[in-house]
């Protein structure tokens, strides 16, 4: 208690601004250290203080933020690259298009179908009885006009991986969370100004189909109606596969281009678990499927997940790729020569 009386005068005598200097350099220390003798003295009440909560919440804070963020994750949602890609296919696509528009192809973009040669064909552009089908452009959901930042920054904090139970409560809460890919906004809008229907198909849940179409909605891509302009998992018992839905798409639309972030937003084909990961790459590189890239297919970065993400080392790294130094340093040598 004496200590508490003296410091308390002290404060009386040396004014608000001195006061304010003894208070943050001299009380709070020297009261700590008062409470922490009081507890082993049983000669009156011991003062007690409310928790400093704000303290452990900052400590909380910045224990999270130093967990290492995975390079693809850092790289597609705060790289100045990811952002110059996404403008760069955006404005590519808006060229193409207009310049496709003009010319009333009579046929639609290559397109992944089901019960095709090799999973690829193209439909009419024109109707049964005359005339022509409206212009549309397919765009898959996440990671091409929407980035799903917060399902992600929960992944990058807690460590914990892909969750479908996690991911379905993402999809009906997690609206507020949500950007817009970088041009996404503005080439849906040129599309739509152009007469050219925007069409979503996307592995979103048909369940959650109202959210989906919220948050769409508040970003600025307008309004969507389920089965008409966006078409979702769960709309037929194909699961996940698109091609189903790119046919009912095709069947109303001309459809004048594909743009994803995986290559099954384009066709099935690249999805086959049994393909390996060189297969799947030689695939994208020829034949007509080489021609497309930039060509009525645009494709957005995404190095965080998809059916890329499979295979080990020898599936990433053939037998003429693999090389060696041919001479190492241990870590000894490394720290002394260092010195």
């Amino acid at each position: 208690m004496r200590v508490l009386v003296a410091l308390a005068a002290a404060l009386a005598l040396g004014g608000c601004a001195t006061g304010a200097v003894l208070a943050d350099q001299v009380v709070a220390p020297a009261l700590d250290r008062a409470l922490q003798t009081r507890s082993h003295v049983a000669d009156g009440p011991v003062l007690t203080l409310p928790p400093v909560t704000d303290g452990v919440q900052r400590s909380a804070e910045a224990t999270a933020d130093a967990r290492p963020v995975p390079l693809g994750t850092r790289w597609l949602y705060s790289s100045a690259e990811a952002a110059a890609v996404s403008l760069q296919a955006f404005r590519q696509l808006g060229d193409y298009v207009r310049a496709r528009q003009a010319a009333q192809p009579a046929a639609s973009v290559l397109l992944g179908l089901p019960g095709r040669p090799d999973g690829l064909g193209t439909e009419s552009c024109l109707l049964p009885g005359g005339g022509r089908k409206p212009p549309a452009v397919i765009f898959d959901g996440d990671e091409t006009l929407v980035l799903n930042r917060g399902h992600e920054y929960w992944r990058a904090t807690s460590g914990q991986p892909f969750d479908p139970a996690v991911w379905a409560e993402w999809e009906r809460t997690g609206n507020p969370q949500l950007a817009a890919v970088p041009g996404a906004v503005a080439a849906v809008r040129a599309l739509r100004e152009a007469g050219i229907t925007p069409i979503i198909n996307t592995n979103r849940a048909l369940e959650t189909a109202a959210d989906t179409v919220r948050g769409f909605a508040q970003l600025g891509f307008g309004d969507y109606i389920v089965g008409e302009t966006i078409f979702l998992r769960g709309m037929d018992a194909a699961g996940s596969d698109k091609d189903p839905r790119r046919a009912r798409i095709a069947a109303r639309y001309c459809v004048l281009a594909q743009v994803g972030d995986n290559l099954g937003d384009f066709a099935d084909l690249f999805n086959e678990r049994e393909l390996g990961a060189q297969e799947r790459r030689r695939i994208a590189q020829r034949g007509e499927v080489a021609q497309l890239w930039g060509n009525g297919w645009f494709v957005l970065p995404n190095p965080v997940y998809g059916a890329f993400d499979r295979g080990g080392i020898a599936d990433v790294f053939p037998p003429d790729a693999r090389w060696q130094p041919q001479t190492t340093r241990s870590a000894p040598d490394i720290m002394s020569r260092g010195n």
